[in-house]
């Protein structure tokens, strides 16, 4: 565990000694991560005339939140909890967060193109997953391992990115700008299982609570036509068919 995610913790903690947690409900309308309404991108990738499952892998922060956001959206077939941006040898969480790996905590998000586009992947992803204005940090997390970043798998990934932050540059969609890496996808590595699905596994979680819940209200508040209730998740996923 880093010392930064250590320390959040513990503080979200005994917040929650303070403030009781009914005092703050997202029924009521308030949430702790601020949203940010964004207009669809108007570069988008085409739809594969064959079909066919495609990933992007995307860093916003802790992976936590980022997953469980996707987990809750249509046509996603999976989101992964991982490392991104630095060798196998170093994906590994006490070594990442040291902040010397060139890792970022990411998400690598499995989708259908013909239920949901890329584009739309975007789109949520700089409107509720995450901050693409905080520079190496998200919320209580600082380090370069919480950078905001998308790993792009191949020049269509890289254009549509690409163009989207120029787009919403250009519409001064942000009052700060947008520091979003883009960065060649050199390999995605699962993180441990216990981060797996966390935000699912643990809704109870102090840091969750503060921190990632109301992304996902926020999904749902957004982009309705793009939520489901149901998470698709990781230990539902490795499960073997019958």
């Amino acid at each position: 565990m880093t010392r930064t995610r250590s320390l959040s913790r513990r503080k979200f903690a005994l917040a929650l000694l303070v403030v009781p947690l009914l005092a703050w409900s997202l029924d009521s309308g308030r949430t702790a991560e601020r949203a940010v309404v964004v207009p669809a991108p108007t570069v988008d990738a085409a739809t594969p005339a064959g079909g066919g499952l495609q990933t992007v892998v995307l860093a916003g922060g802790c992976f936590w939140g980022v997953q469980a956001v996707y987990q809750h959206t249509k046509g996603v077939t999976a989101a992964v909890s991982g490392y991104a941006g630095g060798t196998k040898q170093t994906a590994q969480y006490e070594m990442v967060g040291t902040g010397r790996t060139g890792h970022a905590e990411s998400v690598q998000v499995t989708f259908d193109p013909r239920e949901i586009t890329l584009g739309k992947i975007l789109q949520i992803y700089f409107s509720v997953a995450h901050d693409p204005t905080e520079l190496n940090r998200q919320g209580p997390d600082t380090g370069t391992q919480y950078r905001s970043a998308v790993f792009y798998a191949n020049d269509e990934q890289k254009q549509v990115a690409s163009a989207y932050i120029a787009q919403l540059g250009k519409a001064h969609v942000f009052k700060e700008p947008i520091v979003t890496q883009l960065e060649p996808l050199n390999g995605f590595y699962p993180a441990e299982i216990y981060h797996q699905d966390f935000a699912v596994l643990h809704p109870h979680y102090p840091y969750i609570v503060f921190n990632d819940l109301p992304k996902v209200e926020n999904l749902k508040q957004l982009f309705a036509d793009a939520y489901r209730d149901t998470p698709v998740t990781v230990l539902a996923s490795s499960k073997p068919t019958q």
